[in-house]
C-alpha cells in the first residue's frame, strides 16, 4: 500500500474500527466512524483493504506514520555478509594481537567474513616468513576464541599479505 488514507479519503461505506487502545469496536458505517475518531481528537486510519470491509484503526496519524517508517528500517536492514577488514602491523605487540582477535570475533559474530590484511613497509617486505608467523599466530588466538574457516588462503601481495575467513 502506497498511500496511506485517513479520515474523508476512505471510499468504502463501512469499515472495521479499532480504537487506539487496540480494542475491536465492530464494523460501523464511514462517517459514524469518522465522528467517533474526531470526539477523540485522533484520526481515521486505513490500516488494510484486502478485506472486506476494509480495517481502520483510530490513531495519530503523525505517529502511526513514524511507527511504520521504524518498522520498514527495521526490515530494510539485514545485517551480514559483508566483509570487514582487521590491519595488522610488522612489530605488533601481543596485547594489540588481542584486541584485534576480540574485534575480528565481533565482525564473525554478526555473520561478516573477515579481511586480514598484514602490511609490510620497506625492508619489513624482505622478512616474509616473520610476517607470515605472525599471521598464523593471530589465527591460532582467534580459532581458540570462535572457530573460523578460511575463505582464502594467506596471499603474497605487493604491500604485504592477506588472507580471508568466516566463522564455522
Amino acid at each position: 500500500m502506497d498511500k496511506i488514507l485517513i479520515n474523508n479519503f476512505i471510499r468504502a461505506k463501512e469499515v472495521r474500527v479499532i480504537s487506539e487502545t487496540g480494542e475491536q469496536l465492530g464494523v460501523m458505517n464511514i462517517f459514524q466512524a469518522i465522528d467517533l475518531a474526531k470526539s477523540r481528537g485522533l484520526d481515521l486510519i486505513q490500516v488494510t483493504e484486502k478485506v472486506e470491509p476494509p480495517v481502520c484503526r483510530i490513531a495519530n496519524y503523525g505517529k502511526y506514520l513514524y511507527q511504520q517508517s521504524k518498522k520498514e528500517k527495521k526490515i530494510a536492514k539485514p545485517r551480514g555478509g559483508e566483509l570487514k577488514e582487521i590491519r595488522l602491523t610488522f612489530n605488533i605487540s601481543p596485547h594489540d594481537m588481542e584486541t584485534r582477535a576480540k574485534q575480528a570475533e565481533k565482525f564473525l559474530k554478526d555473520g561478516n567474513k573477515v579481511k586480514i590484511n598484514m602490511s609490510l613497509r620497506g625492508r619489513e617486505k624482505a622478512m616474509g616468513g616473520y610476517a607470515t608467523e605472525k599471521v598464523k599466530k593471530f589465527l591460532e588466538q582467534l580459532n581458540s576464541i570462535i572457530p573460523i574457516k578460511t575463505e582464502r588462503e594467506l596471499k603474497r601481495e605487493p604491500r604485504g599479505f592477506t588472507m580471508i575467513v568466516s566463522k564455522k
